[in-house]
């Protein structure tokens, strides 16, 4: 009885916001080997929540809190005009956050669990046609050190539909040229290899012999990384989509073009063009394939096209 009565005092101690949220980040790096981008994501979801109990000047502990309390939370996120796509994400954080107090004995109710998420309206992402790819690609400056970076950046995300954060985390001992390969680092760490095509591996053959060897300010934390700025460092987000983005406003294509973009129409070409949507999911890193099913819904031309074709009660 006695060691009961500690293990709740333990736990009516741990039980802040501060401590548990702090517990809560150790929890995803050393069990879940989460990405430190997507801790920090699931973090500021909690604190929000804190933030608007405060607001309320409202002390429930983390255990005492109410499904109602959590509702009204979600009728505030809606008041301050936050989309159904960002308020999806924070009960999602929220959820996590309350699955490790169950975990650690910290909480005995779940008050997630009637939560309703927002309805999220299945959005079709922009692609680009093979023309364009070809335009935008076709259109960077070689005659510049950067251009040849570039134009090997913009070749691989198309050739292999990489994530941002993919591409900048690409190491050099990951590309496996003999085999027409590459290792990719996916979310959660997660491991997976993508073919890769002659062009690419072409031009980024010519970015790390005429343009990378001759570096000799690379940072020697970053001596494996394949994409380097003019500093000898790994990459950022924004540049990469500043890449996308001044490529395709240089040879006058207007469509809002990212590197999401290379990526989306890597996979609408390749649905399009016939590819087992099981292989797609795989190559894209799509741990659910109703995810990579969306790309079906892309070109109805094409769909209705296919249809016509191969229906039985079409044929002559």
């Amino acid at each position: 009885m006695i060691v009961i009565i500690n293990d709740i005092t333990m736990n009516v101690k741990k039980a802040d916001w501060k401590s548990t949220i702090k517990g809560f980040k150790n929890y995803l790096l050393l069990e879940r080997s989460m990405s430190a981008n997507t801790i920090e994501a699931y973090i500021a979801d909690v604190k929000k929540l804190v933030f608007y109990l405060d607001e309320k000047q409202d002390k429930t502990t983390p255990p005492n809190i109410t499904s109602k309390q959590l509702t009204d939370f979600v009728n505030w996120l809606n008041e301050f005009g936050i989309g159904a796509a960002t308020q999806s994400r924070i009960i999602s954080g929220i959820r996590g956050y309350y699955k490790y107090l169950l975990i650690e004995d910290i909480t005995s109710a779940d008050p997630t669990k009637i939560l309703e998420t927002p309805k999220l309206p299945r959005k079709i992402p922009d692609v680009l046609s093979y023309k364009e790819i070809q335009f935008i690609i076709a259109g960077i400056d070689l005659s510049h050190p950067q251009g040849v970076r570039n134009r090997a950046i913009l070749e691989t995300l198309y050739a292999c539909g990489l994530r941002v954060t993919e591409l900048l985390n690409l190491k050099i001992t990951n590309i496996h040229p003999d085999i027409g390969v590459i290792k990719v680092i996916g979310k959660n760490d997660k491991e997976r290899l993508v073919p890769i095509g002659e062009e690419a591996l072409k031009y980024i053959t010519m970015y790390r012999e005429h343009i990378r060897s001759k570096m000799n300010n690379i940072h020697k934390d970053h001596e494996n990384i394949l994409f380097l700025n003019r500093r000898g460092k790994k990459l950022t987000r924004v540049m990469i989509f500043l890449i996308a983005k001044e490529s395709a406003a240089n040879v006058g294509i207007t469509k809002k073009v990212s590197p999401h973009t290379f990526r989306h129409s890597f996979a609408t070409h390749l649905v399009e063009g016939g590819a087992n949507l099981k292989a797609v999911q795989d190559m894209l890193g799509h741990e659910s394939i109703t995810t990579t099913e969306i790309y079906t819904h892309l070109d109805t031309k094409f769909l209705r096209e296919t249809i016509l074709f191969f229906h039985p009660r079409n044929r002559k």
